[in-house]
C-alpha cells in the first residue's frame, strides 16, 4: 500500500482562559477515522509546488532541512495552508500591503472552487494578489499511519496562530462540525468518551496543553523541531536469513534500539529458550507456550549479573524452568510477578522450592484461570521500590486485565515490564468480573504520567514510543466504547447479545461470543459513568449517553 504525503495545520488562538485550538469533526461516512475530531489537513497535491512562487519566508531548502527532507518541505506547508482553507474556511495569507487578510476578503468567495479542485493555491494567490507567509507556520511533529488502516499517510503537522477576523466553518461534506476548545477540555472530552480523538491529534493536544499562549507555543515549535525517528527499512535476521524490516513490523522498534548502527545483528523472530539481552543486566527468555492468547510465548525477564531477579517465571513447564536455572546459575534472590494468570506465575512454586527465593506479587483473585499455587512473601504497594542488580524496580498497580495486575518500571533505562497490561499485536482481554474496563483505562492514563522510554511486554518484542503506544490503546478502546454507546442508544433497550451484534459488526460473527465479554466490560464502564443501566439482563441508555 502506498503511503501518501499529507499535511495538517494546527490553528490556535489566545483567550482570557488560555490557548484554544480548532478541531473539525469528520463525517460519519468517512473511510478513515469516521466521526473523529481532527485538525484541518489532507494529502499534498502535485500542484502544491506551483504556489512556491507566492510564498514568503524561508526557502524550500531551509524548510526541507528542518524536516529532514531532500526537498519539498515547503510543499507540505503550502498543502497545510490550502487544506485549512478548504476544510475550515481560514486562510493564512497576506495581501499586497503585507497585512493578514480578514473575514471580508473576496478570497473567501473562492473557497468552494478550491475545495472542488477547480482552483489551486497558486491560482488563488494569483487571482487575489496574495502571498503565503511560511514563516508564520512552525513545524510541530511527524506522523506515519501504522499498517492496518485502509489509507496510510506520511503526515507533517504545523502550527500557526489563527488570523484575526476570519471565522472558522466546517465544509459540510468532509467535516460536519467544528469548535474552538482548550487543550485541557479536549483531553477531558476524550477521556470521558464525549469526543473521539485519533492518536496524532491526541498527542498534539497534549503538547499544546503545556502552553498558556500561542506565542510561547510558536517559540517552542520554532526552536525544537521534532526528533527524527528511524523510518526506513532496518536489517535483521530471520530463520538464518537476512531480512529488511519495514517500519511498523513487530520487531522494528527492537531492531533499531538493539542494533542502532543497522548491522543486521538482531533477530526478527522470538525463539523460545533463546536468551536475548534487551538492556544492561536484562535478558528476555520466552517460554515454549505459543498460542492464540500468548502469541510467540510468555516472556520471562532475568534481571541481574551475578544474583538474579526473575520477573514472570511463566508456566509450570519443566524445560523453561530448567533454562531459567541454567541462565541464572540457580542464584535467584527473588521472583517478581505481574499477575497470576496460568502463563505467568505457576513456575514460581518450583523456583521457590529450588532456590529459596523471595516472592513478590499480589494473591490470585477469585474466579477461573488463576494460579492458586501462587503464594507471595511480599505484596508490594503502588510506588514501592524493589532492589535488583539491574536497578530499582518501581511497582505500578495496573488493574484492568486482572484485578491483581502490576507493571514494573526499571529505573535508569526506564524500561516498563508491562505484563499483559500492554501487549504487542494483540488486544488485551478485559473479561468481567475480574477484568474491569474503567480500571484498565484509568491505569493506562496513570502510565502516561510515568517516565517510560521503552516497553517490554509479556508477549512480543520491545515496543518504542511508549506514549504513542499507550495513547493508541486508549483511543482504540474509547472508539469501541463509542460504538457500544451508539448501539445502545439506537437499539436499546437490548440484551448483551443483540448489542454485541451491532457494536461488533466489523468482526466475524464466529468470535462474537468472545466479543460479548468485551462488550460487557464496556457496558459496565458506561454504567459506572452513569451512561447505561441494566435491569433483568436488558441494557438501557440513560439520558446522558
Amino acid at each position: 500500500m502506498d503511503i501518501r504525503p499529507a499535511a495538517t495545520l494546527v490553528l490556535t488562538r489566545d483567550t482570557e482562559n488560555g490557548v484554544e485550538v480548532l478541531l473539525l469533526q469528520r463525517t460519519w461516512d468517512a473511510v478513515f477515522l469516521p466521526g473523529y475530531f481532527v485538525f484541518p489537513g489532507g494529502a499534498v497535491d502535485q500542484q502544491e509546488s506551483m504556489a512556491r512562487a507566492h510564498a514568503m519566508g524561508p526557502a524550500d531548502t531551509e524548510i526541507s532541512q528542518i524536516m529532514s527532507l531532500d526537498e519539498g518541505g515547503a510543499d507540505y506547508m503550502l498543502a497545510a495552508v490550502r487544506e485549512c482553507f478548504e476544510e475550515a474556511g481560514i486562510l493564512v495569507a497576506i495581501d499586497d500591503n503585507g497585512q493578514p487578510i480578514g473575514g471580508e476578503h473576496a478570497v473567501h468567495g473562492d473557497r468552494d472552487a478550491v475545495f472542488r479542485g477547480e482552483l489551486s493555491l497558486a491560482d488563488l494567490c494569483q487571482r487575489h494578489g496574495l502571498a503565503i507567509p511560511l514563516d508564520r507556520l512552525a513545524y510541530l511533529s511527524h506522523w506515519t499511519t501504522p499498517p492496518g488502516p485502509p489509507r496510510r499517510f506520511d503526515t507533517r503537522f504545523f502550527v500557526a496562530a489563527a488570523p484575526e477576523g476570519q471565522l472558522a466553518s466546517h465544509d459540510g461534506t468532509e467535516t460536519i462540525d467544528h469548535l474552538w476548545i482548550s487543550p485541557e477540555q479536549a483531553l477531558e472530552d476524550h477521556r470521558s468518551g464525549r469526543r473521539l480523538l485519533g492518536l496524532p491529534t491526541l498527542r498534539t493536544v497534549r503538547v499544546l496543553s503545556d502552553f498558556q499562549t500561542t506565542e510561547a507555543l510558536m517559540r517552542y515549535a520554532h526552536a525544537n523541531p521534532p526528533e527524527t525517528y528511524p523510518s526506513k527499512p532496518w536489517p535483521a535476521q530471520k530463520k538464518g536469513q537476512s531480512v529488511m524490516l519495514e517500519p511498523g513490523a513487530p520487531a522494528y522498534d527492537e531492531a533499531t534500539r538493539l542494533d542502532p548502527e543497522g548491522e543486521g545483528s538482531t533477530r526478527a523472530e522470538i525463539v523460545p529458550g533463546e536468551p536475548v539481552e534487551i538492556a544492561a543486566g536484562v535478558i528476555r527468555l520466552t517460554a515454549p507456550n505459543p498460542g492464540m492468547m500468548t502469541g510467540p510465548g510468555t516472556n520471562t525477564y532475568l534481571l541481574g549479573h551475578e544474583r538474579f531477579t526473575v520477573l514472570d517465571p511463566g508456566p509450570d513447564d519443566a524445560v523453561h524452568i530448567e533454562r531459567i536455572l541454567e541462565l541464572t546459575g540457580g542464584v535467584i534472590d527473588q521472583v517478581v510477578v505481574t499477575h497470576t494468570h496460568p502463563d505467568h506465575s505457576p513456575a514460581t512454586a518450583t523456583l521457590k522450592a529450588r532456590t529459596g527465593c523471595r516472592v513478590f506479587g499480589l494473591p490470585a483473585p477469585e474466579g477461573p484461570s488463576q494460579d492458586r499455587t501462587f503464594a507471595p512473601d511480599d505484596e508490594p504497594e503502588h510506588g514501592d521500590l524493589i532492589v535488583t542488580e539491574a536497578g530499582l524496580l518501581k511497582t505500578l498497580h495496573t488493574p484492568g486485565h486482572a484485578s491483581n495486575h502490576i507493571c514494573y518500571l526499571l529505573e535508569g533505562p526506564n524500561l516498563l515490564f508491562s505484563g499483559d497490561h500492554i501487549m504487542q499485536g494483540s488486544t488485551v482481554v478485559i473479561n468481567p468480573p475480574d477484568g474491569d474496563m474503567k480500571a484498565y483505562l484509568d491505569a493506562l492514563y496513570d502510565l502516561l504520567g510515568e517516565s517510560i522510554r521503552v516497553i517490554a511486554p509479556a508477549h512480543g518484542f520491545l515496543m518504542g514510543y511508549p506514549e504513542a503506544v499507550i495513547d493508541f490503546l486508549i483511543t482504540h478502546r474509547l472508539a469501541r466504547e463509542h460504538k457500544v454507546a451508539k448501539a445502545l442508544k439506537q437499539h436499546g433497550p437490548a440484551t448483551l447479545k443483540d448489542l454485541t451484534t451491532h457494536a461488533y459488526d466489523d468482526v466475524p460473527a464466529a468470535i462474537h461470543g468472545l466479543a460479548a465479554r468485551s462488550a460487557l466490560a464496556h457496558l459496565l464502564k458506561l454504567e459506572t459513568d452513569g451512561r447505561a443501566r441494566q435491569t433483568d439482563e436488558v441494557w438501557h441508555a440513560t439520558r446522558t449517553t
